[in-house]
């Protein structure tokens, strides 16, 4: 492994341990919590709650395998790099470029919604508009240095967080200080159908959607490479970020269904927003769409830097082309970073040409990276244990507990929720996933051979053994 950190030597090691936790949540707290959730709310009704609740446990059993293989590794290359170590080289290369097109797409996902959004003040501009303006400002942004990245995430992140606790008190006290509506309260989560309306089925495949809302918290992982003392700082960060995403979202969407009737949601507005307007807040819902527009530009902002860091990555390993490898004086990779803005044009493409669904349809293509590559970490948690306590490593601050029994559980659910999207209307994720993995495949001899011939001859026996 000394070998893949040397590889990715030149990257700033400048994040605290604040900034790992509110880019985190700046990734995860995006559009998946701010207009997904209304997509989830149509598709299991008020058991949506139970969703998130189980979403949140697979994400706290990744997180469990993730701290430990991070803290003993804290490479930009991450579960990537992990995978190639413990499990082989193709399974690392496999991993990597399918979080990179996870990222580059959620991008998409991101700045699909932020057109979305832009409608509320100015309807009849053409959605490509924000995106060409919007894209511009972030990636100029990742441009600049990892600090800037770091503090810019820092305060959006602290601006939509602060706006969450905001809705959380505004609906207590609503509900508590006598101001609720004779149509609202818990009676809304059983009237209208029950709480599973759309029974065991409706609520399992909203847990595919939930997951969309948890993507980004690994990448904490991501940004380990670019931390200070990470044995300190990524379990921290973890456990302080997953702690805070459960309870905003749990608490959040339950409060949301208790004030809106769930036949209501939809992904033509934010829910966040038609809250608002019912309880008949002055300017109040302009308010909030401009805070989750901010949510849409944080989320956006984080899978930029992730999906960059992944390209770097791969050109060091010799997976990509050298010049996405290469750093500015500041120390950001500006190759990889031109190629992670992929995303974006696909959005505008897809914007105008589906401009009702394009949402929909970026969200489905993009969960299919995010979700492997999960699937993945459990089973390279699975080969790093084995092999970390043969081999006699270091004993690490944190540990992944109930090894190997929910490992294998979170690998599981992964794998049974990926199955499922083949029955839903996000079978697009198995129609992009399985011709993107066979073109991987096919293309893997090529790198590799180019690989070997760039490698001296003294050094290919030791890339083999």
């Amino acid at each position: 492994m000394e070998d893949k950190n040397a590889q990715e030597k030149g990257l700033k090691r400048a994040l605290k341990t604040n900034q790992l936790t509110m880019i985190a949540m700046g990734c995860a707290i995006g559009t998946g919590l701010f207009l997904g959730s209304g997509m989830a709310i149509s598709t299991a009704g008020p058991g949506v709650i139970l969703s998130y609740a189980i979403g949140a446990l697979i994400v706290l059993l990744l997180m469990g395998c993730l701290s430990e293989m991070t803290v003993a590794h804290p490479t930009s290359g991450s579960f990537g790099t992990i995978a190639e170590k413990y499990i082989n080289p193709f399974t690392g290369y496999l991993v990597r470029y399918s979080y990179w097109i996870a990222n580059v797409l959620a991008v998409g996902v991101e700045v699909s919604a932020i057109a979305v959004y832009m409608k509320y003040w100015f309807p009849h501009v053409p959605g490509i508009v924000w995106i060409v303006i919007f894209s511009s400002v972030l990636i100029y942004i990742n441009a600049t240095s990892v600090n800037a990245f770091g503090t810019f995430e820092y305060w959006f992140s602290m601006i939509k967080i602060s706006a969450i606790i905001g809705f959380i008190l505004l609906g207590a006290y609503v509900f508590f200080g006598g101001h609720a509506e004779p149509n609202m309260g818990p009676k809304n989560l059983v009237n209208d159908g029950g709480f599973l309306p759309f029974g065991f089925w409706g609520m399992w495949v909203a847990i595919f959607i939930s997951l969309f809302s948890f993507l980004g918290t690994e990448l904490i992982a991501v940004t380990a490479g670019e931390a200070k003392d990470p044995d300190v700082a990524v379990p921290k960060a973890l456990k302080a970020t997953l702690f805070r995403l459960s309870i905003f979202y749990i608490l959040t969407i339950g409060i949301m269904l208790m004030i809106v009737p769930w036949r209501s949601a939809g992904v033509e507005e934010s829910p966040f927003v038609k809250v608002i307007e019912l309880l008949n807040i002055p300017g109040a819902s302009g308010i909030m769409n401009f805070v989750i527009l901010t949510a849409a530009l944080s989320s956006m902002n984080s899978q930029l830097y992730a999906s960059t860091r992944m390209m770097f990555s791969l050109s060091q390993g010799n997976q990509a082309p050298a010049v996405f490898g290469k750093l500015s004086k500041k120390g950001v990779p500006l190759g990889a970073l031109a190629i992670s803005t992929l995303g974006i044009f696909l959005a505008a493409m897809v914007n105008a040409l589906l401009p009702d669904s394009s949402y929909a349809f970026m969200m489905g293509i993009s969960m299919f990276g995010a979700i492997f590559t999960w699937f993945m970490v459990f089973v390279s948690h699975l080969f790093f244990r084995r092999k970390w306590e043969k081999s006699g490593g270091r004993k690490l601050p944190v540990k992944m507990l109930g090894y190997p029994y929910l490992t294998i559980a979170g690998a599981i659910l992964l794998l049974s929720l990926m199955i499922t999207t083949w029955f839903t209307g996000f079978k697009i994720m198995l129609q992009f996933g399985i011709p993107w993995l066979l073109c991987l495949t096919a293309v893997y001899p090529i790198l590799k051979k180019r690989t070997m011939n760039q490698i001296p001859n003294d050094e290919i026996k030791k890339k083999i053994n």
